[in-house]
């Protein structure tokens, strides 16, 4: 093995480039640049961060075989970034015991391997309230759901089979379709058949943006209200203004959040990178937060070793874009906030 460098810490950050999570790839490069020029003004432990991107748009086995031969290298201390639950699975067992892992994207909850921290949402804190505020505020209770047919839709669409009994709602059709579908007029003409007042997307990407260019289509935006928990900036340009009328977002992170921190962190963005850079959004600003906190659990473990951070890790708070945040666990406590598409960008409606 190569010995790795007392001077620098290599991160891996594996990011989608390509597939239907891949319009998010340049955001979360640009954003990961601005988080270590951050993180390296006071270092962690006497060493600069560095990142070395890895393609999370690829098949979920050939991104676990190249963090894993990145370790058996010498060339990354840790993982982390934005990536689909399909990819964690893979990458999960590889880093086990050897490097720390801080898994970003929003996913369907119960990770607990040793060494996974998870910073990303989760459906308990932001799906549950925002269907409770959709039912109270819109009058929404019948609820068509539409997923991409792998692990995060599915398991989050069990779980939202509970919270729908808890809170007197219906489920009253749900579709399932492959990564990467872009003929959606199958699964919209079920949904104008159907008697729902709202259509829930557990869609990634390029996949939503389709099914809105639909659902526009087909003259449904002005009639249903949608909701989803993953939907950001690149998605809004990419479906146009006239198909995303109608749909709210929850999420911990908006690019129109006006926090002192998320200000400040716009502000840091642009300075870096100008104004014509990738646009901010949720996706890519997660991979701000996985780098924060592994920077923050290696000052409190004092290393960067897996179970040193492991053991200190409950309790470990910090402030940054999306605000305060803590660990329960190896969990990521924050505030969700429910936003609707305004244009271009969101109105943030309310903290849930």
């Amino acid at each position: 093995m190569r010995r790795r460098s007392t001077e620098v810490a290599r991160v891996g950050l594996v990011v989608p480039l390509q597939g239907p999570a891949g319009l998010f790839g340049p955001s979360c490069e640009a954003v990961a640049a601005t988080a270590v020029r951050s993180i390296n003004d006071a270092g962690v432990l006497g060493r600069q961060l560095a990142v070395e991107v890895i393609d999370g748009g690829a098949r979920p086995e050939q991104v676990g075989a190249t963090v894993g031969r990145l370790i058996d290298a010498g060339r990354i201390d840790a993982v982390t970034g934005w990536h689909i639950s399909a990819v964690r699975h893979a990458v999960a067992p590889v880093t086990a015991g050897r490097i720390p892992y801080v898994y970003t994207s929003l996913y369907e909850g119960g990770e607990s391997r040793p060494g996974v921290f998870c910073s990303g949402e989760t459906p308990a804190r932001q799906i549950a309230p925002a269907l409770q505020w959709l039912r109270d505020v819109c009058g929404v209770r019948r609820w068509f759901v539409v997923g991409d047919d792998y692990v995060w839709p599915r398991a989050s669409v069990e779980v939202t089979r509970q919270f729908a009994r808890r809170l007197d709602l219906q489920l009253v059709g749900t579709a399932y379709v492959p990564l990467g579908t872009d003929d959606f007029r199958g699964v919209v003409e079920r949904i104008r058949a159907s008697d729902t007042q709202g259509v829930l997307l557990y869609l990634v990407g390029q996949d939503a943006v389709q099914f809105n260019r639909v659902f526009a289509e087909h003259g449904l935006q002005d009639g249903l209200i949608r909701f989803t928990p993953l939907m950001e900036e690149n998605m809004l340009l990419a479906s146009g203004a006239e198909a995303t009328r109608n749909l709210f977002v929850c999420a911990s992170y908006f690019r129109s959040l006006a926090t002192p921190s998320a200000l400040e962190f716009c502000g840091d963005y642009v300075d870096q990178h100008g104004p014509d850079a990738p646009p901010l959004n949720n996706a890519a600003e997660s991979c701000c937060e996985g780098l924060m906190a592994l920077a923050a659990l290696a000052r409190r473990a004092g290393s960067l070793d897996v179970h040193r951070m492991v053991a200190v890790a409950d309790g470990l708070g910090y402030d940054g874009p999306r605000g305060p945040v803590s660990f329960a666990g190896n969990h990521l406590q924050q505030r969700v906030h429910l936003a609707v598409a305004d244009g271009y960008d969101f109105d943030v409606l309310a903290t849930l």
